[in-house]
């Protein structure tokens, strides 16, 4: 029996309000008929909203769900007045023959026409590759499309909600702070002497460089098993139960056992709910059958697709698998050091001085992180990047974490390459690289950094959207350093990749993890953690994986891109490398996953987790994060060979800055 809609809407919403007023629920589900719409996609523009309006507190009662109405209608009107433009335009042009520009009308008819057969499958990458020059026209004097020129190259109407860079409000408000009772650190008079980080790569960068589009079937399936067997010794060994008390879920028995398997669907559009719940089984415990999931009973339930889990119940019936208890799985432990290490790095910060003087309190490491999108949808000026690196040679910042994608292929005016190159670029049109972009666009600011700030540390992350990278699937090899120009101390790392700045451990990854679980999961009526953005990152840490999601969500479910299609590239997983993106060993002191969700900096299971926002978000300007980290106290009486937990969650400062 379907869920009654009042409940669906009660449900999803009760991690914003617990009750929801009578009115406000009417209001609810008078959007969802009028638009034709389910509860998910108005959860979806409730959160798009939120972020629009750019307050983290917004409160769900009448008057915003009337304005979250009235919203929704606005930007179906600019659609329609959009489409109408168009085919206006097409049929003038049609009629008068004469002077037509062909770019124009093919743009339109690309946006009123579906695709045919012979461009199924083809992406924007591929498209752009397959043109693999750029148009430059050496006469134009800025790079800057003319303000009545859209961003995807076929609407000749001036682009709605466009703030130019320099007009935008509120630059550098403060928009979150965790740890506030922490002061904030001083900053340095001048650059300091030598470098006060120690960059070190936590996970084997060598295997990274697989080769990909080459994926065979038996191998991912094994990588995909693999993780389902090793979970169930996992459990057996944290919970102490003996071999016999497992079996396979999709077995009929009388007996009540302790299934191991995958999370999955039933549904064609891969969506998951309660009703289409299934356990996929690996070979060794199931013959890798799939059995439907009854979830009545639980008290309460959190589950996505590819989530590995633990479930005891029984199957009388043959037909599906009734679940009486989750059992939690066991958490990695937190990073620690030895004491000698600990005493080397904090002679680091105090300056490398030879008598070392544990009563010193050294500046806390500055440490700032800003993600990609790095420019505006409507030009190239990469404003925010410029911006960035100013306030990090401003601040004498001790590392730039910088995290892709730099030349986004989900950009309208990279995905079509129809752009200009003001006239001073001295580069041949017939020669035009993504390479020598890169070098013009990134490289002059990163270096101006490091001439004004030389000690300081630049780390480059790559996304699967970066044009630059040949590398295609995540997880991802370092884009190659050769022909950008980038100065030597510019390191560029994997994507996900794990590092130590000094003894902190960093776990990044650029992969939007988050957007993916936020449409995937389903939550049951009493959901343990309330916090929507204190239960994805809490997802990563279960699972002990940067992309736990499998398989991962249809593109078209994603966030709208700029481009003529408007569909995002995605996760672009390469199934055999997955257990690249596992985390392993100890959890890592902060874990960087830039999303399309509300910036955050939260403590989850004793992980500073950070979603810095996008420094650019199409339209506006985006948003970037300082963390400032106080070096351990530690006793000058304690043993060189003791080892204590990092606990960077109680010294870390994070502000979450307005670009």
């Amino acid at each position: 029996m379907a869920e009654p809609i009042e409940s669906q809407i009660e449900r999803k919403f009760a991690t914003t309000e617990s009750n929801l007023e009578a009115d406000v629920l009417a209001e609810l589900q008078s959007i969802i008929h009028l638009h034709s719409i389910d509860v998910e996609e108005l959860w979806y523009k409730w959160e798009s909203y939120i972020m629009k309006m750019g307050s983290n507190e917004m409160k769900l009662n009448i008057e915003t769900a009337r304005n979250l109405k009235r919203n929704i209608q606005d930007e179906l009107e600019a659609d329609n007045r959009i489409k109408v433009h168009q085919l206006h335009q097409f049929s003038n042009n049609k009629r008068s023959g004469g002077n037509r520009n062909p770019r124009v009308m093919i743009d339109m008819l690309d946006g009123l026409v579906s695709n045919t057969s012979g461009d199924k499958g083809l992406t924007s990458r591929s498209k752009f590759e397959i043109n693999s020059t750029v148009r430059v026209d050496l006469d134009k004097p800025s790079i800057s499309l003319p303000p009545k020129i859209s961003v995807d190259g076929g609407n000749q109407h001036e682009p709605i909600g466009v703030t130019s860079f320099q007009e935008r409000a509120n630059a550098g408000h403060i928009i979150q702070t965790l740890n506030e009772h922490l002061p904030k650190p001083e900053q340095p008079i001048a650059p300091f002497s030598e470098p006060r980080i120690k960059l070190t790569a936590n996970s084997d960068i060598k295997k990274l460089s697989y080769k990909t589009m080459a994926m065979k079937c038996s191998e991912a399936s094994e990588v995909l098993d693999d993780k389902i067997d090793e979970y169930m010794f996992m459990i057996q060994d944290y919970h102490k139960i003996e071999e016999s008390q497992f079996g396979s879920a999709a077995s009929q028995s009388t007996n009540e056992i302790i299934a191991i398997g995958r999370i999955a669907t039933d549904t064609l559009d891969g969506r998951l709910n309660s009703n289409s719940l299934m356990l996929e089984t690996s070979r060794r415990i199931g013959a890798g059958l799939r059995i439907p999931l009854k979830v009545d009973s639980l008290h309460s339930f959190q589950f996505f697709p590819g989530q590995i889990v633990a479930l005891k119940g029984i199957n009388t019936s043959g037909d599906s698998f009734v679940v009486s208890e989750i059992l939690e799985p066991p958490l990695l432990p937190g990073a620690a050091s030895t004491i000698s290490s600990l005493r080397q790095h904090h002679q680091r910060l105090t300056g490398g001085s030879e008598k070392l003087n544990l009563d010193s309190k050294p500046i806390p490491l500055n440490i700032i992180i800003g993600a990609g999108p790095f420019t505006a949808d409507e030009n190239l000026n990469f404003d925010p990047l410029k911006a960035l690196c100013i306030e990090a040679s401003n601040s004498l910042a001790d590392a730039l974490i910088l995290i892709g994608p730099f030349l986004d292929i989900d950009h309208p005016l990279i995905a079509n390459g129809d752009f200009d190159l003001p006239a001073d670029v001295s580069l041949d049109p017939d020669m035009v690289s993504m390479s020598s972009l890169f070098r013009y666009f990134i490289t002059p600011s990163l270096s101006q950094l490091v001439a004004l700030n030389p000690h300081i540390s630049v780390i480059l992350v790559p996304s699967v959207r970066d044009a630059v990278s040949k590398h295609v699937s995540w997880p991802q090899e370092p884009f190659q350093r050769k022909d950008l120009g980038l100065p030597k101390s510019v390191r560029i790392i994997g994507n996900p990749m794990v590092i130590s700045l000094n003894e902190i451990a960093f776990g990044i990854s650029s992969q939007d993890i988050l957007t993916e679980l936020r449409i995937s999961e389903v939550v049951g009526k009493n959901p343990k953690d309330i916090s929507l953005l204190a239960r994805l990152p809490k997802y990563l840490i279960e699972q002990r994986s940067f992309f736990p999601v499998f398989p991962p969500i249809d593109r078209k479910s994603l966030p709208k891109t700029g481009t003529s299609s408007e569909i995002s590239t995605g996760a672009m997983l390469d199934t055999g490398y997955l257990r690249l993106g596992d985390i392993i060993n100890a959890k890592p002191d902060v874990i960087i996953v830039p999303s399309a969700l509300t910036p955050f900096a939260k403590v989850v299971e004793g992980v500073l987790v950070i979603n810095p926002g996008y420094l650019s978000r199409r339209k506006v300007s985006g948003t970037y994060t300082k963390i400032a980290i106080r070096s351990v106290l530690l006793d000058p009486n304690e043993d060189d060979s003791s080892v204590i937990a990092h606990n960077v969650f109680e010294r870390a400062r994070v502000d979450i800055f307005k670009i």
